[in-house]
């Protein structure tokens, strides 16, 4: 089979891209549709794209959902392969993929029930609470379409075949920018006409997967649904560090766009717009480390330990060099690039200086990625948990608690950078560890 080939004793580099840069495209072309969407929902005004923005953070609790059985059971599936247990290997991807659909609906449910709650936490006022609501309604069942794609790429990936998931990515995505002007503006749909084109590429991009798992080596079907206690360990063990990810970042951007919401619906609209900007780089890191799980997974099942040192090193080249590269292009070019949002001044200047200061750090952030994937791939529960929640958790939120009340409103903008430094001293002690580690197996 090529993809286990690749995944055993294919050249480094090659392996790596090879398997990363399908998901780096799809997962740009994913954040260039956020950026679009922004784009659109900018032109209507200040109000509705505060209104997305305020919505936005209920959609990363999902993706937690589908990244806590799509990466757990990744992860379990890539060690089964490298111990030759395919059959197994389906039934995990089973299990994973109807288990996220299932928890996806029971959470939409709830969401519907204390939508109004949600939405005024995340920072809606009585300016935004209209307009956020109605777009929320129909944003939700996005998402729970969205948790089945979440769980079912990455399963996907963790058998090295990357392409399918990335071009289920870029279909979904690519639709979506289409639909996007004809829903907003030709039918006058609004701010729910942009939560319609995203249903309608959800969907498309489920129906893709759907017709993989039906040719695919590891089997997924209904029949092979038959959970045991033991696979639930082995997927959640990993995959729970995913959820609290999720489940932080969305906190994270709520307090944020609640302290923003301090300054007015400018600063929200500006914080908003930058968030999509800063989920272009991000996207492109997280994308590439998805062709580093299945290698490091795969091989540490296999107990060839040097190719796993090896796949750290070659990562740690590859995402540092376009954090580097992505830093320098965006202070450079701040101006020009929040421009293309509109021509609201008070917006446009907090949106700058937000940029900025989520840039400073961002030569770090593949560092910090990679070592977290490892841990992932490796099966380590603990460690894996500690580094998933360290930047948006254990030091973002304490940060946005404290920072505005002595610094306001650049309180607000630079918690990331601030969170960012001590993840990075975090996972430098992580790095040591588990480099120990390897050497001595």
């Amino acid at each position: 089979m090529e993809t286990i080939n690749i995944l055993r004793d294919g050249n480094m580099t090659k392996s790596l891209i090879k398997l990363g840069m399908p998901v780096v495209i799809a997962m740009l072309v994913m954040a260039v549709n956020n950026v679009v969407d922004t784009f659109w929902v900018a032109r209507l005004g200040t109000l509705p794209i505060a209104a997305v923005s305020i919505a936005f953070p209920i959609s990363l609790f999902f993706t937690g959902i589908g990244l806590t059985f799509g990466i757990g059971g990744g992860a379990y599936i890539s060690r089964l392969l490298g111990a030759n247990q395919v059959d197994k290997a389906g039934k995990v991807a089973s299990v994973s993929i109807i288990t996220a659909f299932l928890t996806g609906l029971l959470t939409a449910l709830s969401c519907y029930l204390f939508l109004p709650k949600i939405l005024v936490f995340m920072g809606a006022d009585n300016t935004t609470m209209q307009l956020a609501t109605s777009y929320g309604k129909l944003f939700i069942v996005s998402c729970i379409i969205g948790t089945i794609n979440v769980s079912s790429g990455n399963i996907v990936v963790s058998q090295g075949a990357s392409k399918i998931s990335g071009m289920a990515m870029i279909f979904g995505a690519v639709v979506n920018m289409l639909l996007d002007p004809l829903f907003i503006y030709t039918l006058n749909g609004g701010v729910e006409g942009a939560a319609w084109a995203t249903i309608v590429a959800q969907l498309l991009t489920t129906f893709i997967y759907v017709l993989y798992f039906r040719k695919s080596p590891v089997k997924v079907s209904l029949t092979r649904f038959k959970p045991t206690r033991q696979m639930y360990c082995e997927v959640i063990k990993i995959g729970i560090s995913m959820l609290l990810f999720q489940f932080l970042q969305s906190l994270s951007i709520s307090l944020l766009q609640n302290a923003s919401a301090r300054y007015g619906s400018e600063a929200v609209a500006a914080i908003g717009i930058v968030l999509k900007i800063v989920t272009l780089g991000t996207n492109v890191v997280f994308g590439f480390v998805k062709g580093l799980q299945p290698i490091a997974g795969y091989n540490y099942g296999a107990k060839n330990y040097t190719r796993v040192r090896e796949a750290i090193r070659y990562s740690l080249i590859l995402t540092t060099s376009f954090c580097i590269v992505w830093s320098l292009v965006i202070l450079l070019f701040t101006d020009s690039i929040i421009s293309c949002f509109g021509d609201d001044q008070g917006v446009k200047v907090i949106a700058e200086e937000a940029l900025r200061a989520n840039t400073i750090l961002f030569f770090t952030f593949g560092f910090q990625f990679v070592y977290s994937t490892l841990y992932t791939a490796m099966g380590k529960a603990k460690q894996t948990l500690l580094l998933n929640i360290s930047r948006q958790g254990i030091f973002f939120i304490p940060t946005i608690l404290i920072l505005p009340l002595y610094f306001g409103l650049g309180g607000v903008l630079y918690t990331q950078a601030i969170a960012d430094f001590f993840t990075t001293l975090l996972t430098f002690f992580f790095a040591l560890s588990i480099h120990r580690e390897l050497k001595q197996m």
